[in-house]
């Protein structure tokens, strides 16, 4: 660390020296004048891979993929002025999401606040409570007291944006000229350069121990208690938060756990394709375990109201069962980590602060202490698993001879992802229609299909490079199910295929416009429907391909299975492009649900 030319060039060594030091691996940079110390010090840092971006809203979606598959933080670098702006769409979702990110801004000089000073705006607190901490860096002086709160600040962040509830910490990061390592004589004294303020400690400057919240007693006794005595339990397994799909008791929940303790009870689980229950190897046993179900969506509503739900992860993607679940009058155990609010029907009876697994471990040792089960209702497990494949059958089934269309719908596309994709293999899949499809179509199975999706505020912005930032992560295969309004959307984001070396299978359906709008009362107002609401664009999406050198095909829904196999096998990147009829494809949605009702 000695040796440093000038004061800002030291600052932003320090700081990046001490991230790596917590353990930060990556950082996304976006180019600018002011942000030049950081852009250096990263860049030169042996330990912290870096991945360069043009466009500031691209690279912030990107670190946000990359902290929701890894459930570490990403570092987001930009300059001063509108570019800090440009990162708040992925600030708001990592906050609502709880994905680790840090943002670390570049600013002018405390003195030239206020002063109409070129590209020089408010960042202080800029993105306002969206963030779990903020912070404005000392300026950049070669004194110890100053330098160890730099370094105390910059562990302390990195700390939080893995505490509970993760999330975006901002880091606003003031430099003075010169920005570039040039000489300064007589910047830093002889007496800073070699103490541990300027050196460092070994390991980080200060080590962060997070808490995790364990149940009380009580509560798990009184779960325990509730469930063995209903006639009626169910288990409902919601978005989960990023990286917790694990094993480990602290953090996380456990398939097998949540397995076991539904056996233990009698109770279905009803598991949102974002939950990690809906897919992997805890799934190999099915036949001798709890249904796991995932086409409750078209069914639920049929079936008797639960007496007991135990609820874990964030509000479920399905909107028929949220309504079921608000329109029972069971007793609602929502268990969270964070102790926060995430049931937007208020239909909970009971809050649990503490981490899942650790929740399910104290209850099954009370079951496992208890005379055993009471008054399961006959049949209750047998209701959701014919249920579940009556649903199966009607949805993969022939297309139903009464219907007015023959056209493949946009649905099995979602189907198709899920079942074919390889094993593993992440899979991140749009807002509006696709994650509804997603949640519909995507059968479970037992296979290690890491389901991601932006879900904390459920924009259409910023969906490509978020999935090239998940890809980005890990050497599983990535496929990106999107639609074109939010392929157009984030469009610029291709440009990280090749300049941070992703490879992808992209999946666009294109209905030409807002599609999800059909499933509104709005519909029936045309106009202004169609020009104001579905907003049918009329693009070609396949300059894109030349444009950003990618393999780009227009493939007919029916030939779809074949060429996605042979695409996710395959080198490079393809985007697969299908068209469909919105319209069409929602009336065959609801034709659908309505012969499951019907045969049920």
């Amino acid at each position: 660390m000695t040796g440093a030319p000038n004061e800002s060039t030291l600052w932003a060594r320090m700081l990046v020296d001490e991230l790596a030091a917590g353990g930060l691996e990556a950082v996304c940079i976006a180019p600018g004048s002011r942000s030049t110390p950081l852009t250096v010090a990263f860049a030169r840092h042996p330990d912290i891979e870096v991945f360069s971006h043009l466009d500031e809203r691209s690279a912030a979606f990107f670190a946000l993929g990359r902290g929701r598959r890894t459930g570490e933080p990403t570092a987001l670098v930009c300059t001063s002025g509108t570019a800090a702006a440009n990162f708040h769409p992925a600030v708001i979702e990592a906050n609502q999401a709880r994905v680790p990110l840090l943002v670390l801004t570049a600013d002018r000089p405390p003195e030239l606040r206020d002063s109409g000073a070129n590209q020089t705006v408010d960042q202080v607190k800029l993105y306002g409570d969206a963030v779990r901490w903020y912070a404005e860096l000392p300026e950049p002086r070669a004194e110890r007291r100053r330098a160890r709160s730099l370094r105390t600040t910059a562990a302390r962040a990195l700390a939080t944006t893995t505490g509970t509830p993760a999330g975006p910490v901002h880091l606003n990061c003031p430099f003075q000229k010169p920005l570039e390592p040039t000489k300064v004589s007589e910047s830093i004294p002889q007496s800073f350069a070699g103490t541990p303020a300027e050196s460092g400690r070994d390991g980080p400057y200060v080590r962060t121990t997070q808490g995790r919240m364990t149940p009380d007693l009580a509560d798990c006794q009184t779960i325990a208690r509730e469930l063995e005595s209903a006639a009626r339990p169910l288990v409902v397994a919601g978005p989960t938060d990023p990286a917790n799909f694990s094993s480990d008791d602290s953090r996380g929940v456990d398939p097998a756990v949540v397995m076991t303790l539904a056996r233990a009870v009698d109770a279905p689980v009803l598991a949102d394709p974002l939950s990690g229950l809906r897919f992997g190897s805890h799934l190999e046993d099915s036949n001798d375990g709890p249904t796991v179900c995932g086409g409750y969506d078209t069914y639920v509503k049929t079936l008797p109201a639960p007496d007991v739900v135990l609820r874990f992860g964030a509000s479920p993607t399905s909107k028929p069962l949220r309504q079921y679940l608000a329109d029972s009058s069971a007793r609602q155990f929502l268990v969270d980590p964070a102790a926060e609010w995430r049931e937007a029907t208020f239909a909970a009876t009971d809050l649990i602060g503490a981490e899942p697994t650790a929740v399910f471990d104290g209850v099954l040792e009370e079951l496992a202490n208890s005379a055993g089960r009471e008054t399961t209702e006959e049949a209750w497990p047998e209701r959701f698993a014919t249920a579940e494949q009556t649903h199966w059958r009607v949805h993969e089934g022939p297309v139903d001879p009464g219907s007015e269309t023959t056209e493949p719908l946009e649905g099995s596309i979602l189907s198709t992802v899920f079942s074919d994709a390889p094993d593993p293999a992440s899979i991140f899949v749009s807002n509006s229609m696709p994650i509804r499809d997603a949640d519909r179509f995507g059968r479970p199975r037992a296979a290690a299909l890491t389901v991601l999706a932006n879900r904390g505020a459920s924009g259409i912005d910023g969906i490509t490079s978020t999935a090239l930032g998940a890809g980005s992560a890990t050497e599983d295969p990535l496929v990106l199910v999107t639609g074109d309004l939010a392929f157009y959307h984030d469009s610029n984001g291709l440009l990280a295929i090749e300049r941070c070396d992703v490879d992808a299978t992209i999946v666009v359906l294109d209905n030409d416009g807002g599609g999800i709008f059909h499933m509104l009362p709005i519909e029936e107002f045309d106009p202004p429907f169609t020009d104001q609401f579905k907003t049918p664009h009329g693009l070609e999406f396949e300059p894109l391909g030349e444009l950003y050198g990618l393999e780009f095909e227009t493939v007919d829904p029916e030939n779809f299975a074949a060429r996605y196999r042979e695409s996710v096998r395959s080198e490079g990147t393809q985007v697969l492009h299908l068209e469909f009829d919105a319209e069409a494809s929602h009336r065959r949605r609801e034709a659908l649900a309505e012969r499951v009702r019907d045969r049920l």
